[in-house]
């Protein structure tokens, strides 16, 4: 067929046109083909005067093979504790939003509610790419807002050089602790604004009053981590 593959007979008949001396465009006549496509096919086996049709067949039986896309393995519909594995995308999606909603952003909230969904509590910045269909820069931007918050750290993958993010028991417990600094330094900084607009002008007494709150709100949260913390340890 025109502009199909070609075919052993055809490559026979481009190897007989040359041994009679025939240009390429009289041989693709005969084939009813494009001239181009007998002339790239002489020129890829060898040129005229090494063109061998069975060599040229076989060529391209191996050109073939190293073209051929690998099967993408599918995931098993359910996983070894019997779940759908439409079921693990369903509750992330739903995590997701939900963390998205409390003013994280939308990506790192895709991640978080990943890990925690997964069994293992850990995934590789490839496998977040894949799971979630998104660059490996997005994912990488995502990675480090929830390390900056102490919600996940970053391990090696033992005899590799692949990073490793994890999320285990005591995530939250690291980022009550990152919240609290962050409150520590806002009532420093709200202290010593009052110091220099004036404690008795009223942007002074408010900035006192966020300051106050924010330091025993930072204890408060700070002494009931270190209770809970001490429990899981129990």
């Amino acid at each position: 067929m025109p502009g199909g593959r070609l075919s052993q007979e055809d490559r026979r008949l481009i190897a007989a046109g040359l041994t009679h001396g025939l240009g390429y465009a009289e041989i693709a006549r005969r084939l009813e083909r494009p001239t181009s496509t007998v002339s790239r096919e002489v020129t890829r086996n060898g040129g005229p005067g090494r063109y061998r049709a069975d060599l040229a067949q076989a060529a391209t039986a191996v050109r073939s093979r190293r073209r051929a896309p690998r099967p993408i393995e599918k995931p098993a519909a359910v996983d070894e504790y019997g779940r759908d594995a439409a079921l693990l995308d369903d509750f992330s999606a739903q995590f997701a939003a939900l963390f998205a909603r409390s003013g994280m952003p939308r990506m790192a909230s895709a991640v978080l509610a990943r890990l925690y969904a997964v069994d293992s509590g850990s995934l590789t910045a490839a496998e977040l790419v894949a799971r979630l269909r998104v660059s490996p820069a997005t994912v990488s931007a995502a990675v480090g807002y929830l390390r900056e918050q102490a919600l996940i750290r970053r391990d090696r993958d033992p005899g590799s050089r692949r990073d490793r993010y994890v999320i285990d028991e005591s995530a939250w417990y690291r980022a009550t602790l990152a919240g609290a600094r962050t409150n520590e330094r806002l009532a420093a900084t709200a202290r010593g604004g009052a110091g220099a607009l004036g404690s008795a002008t009223p942007a002074g007494v408010r900035l006192l009053g966020m300051s106050e709150y924010l330091e025993r709100v930072g204890l408060d949260m700070v002494r009931s981590a270190e209770r809970w913390r001490a429990h899981l340890a129990g």
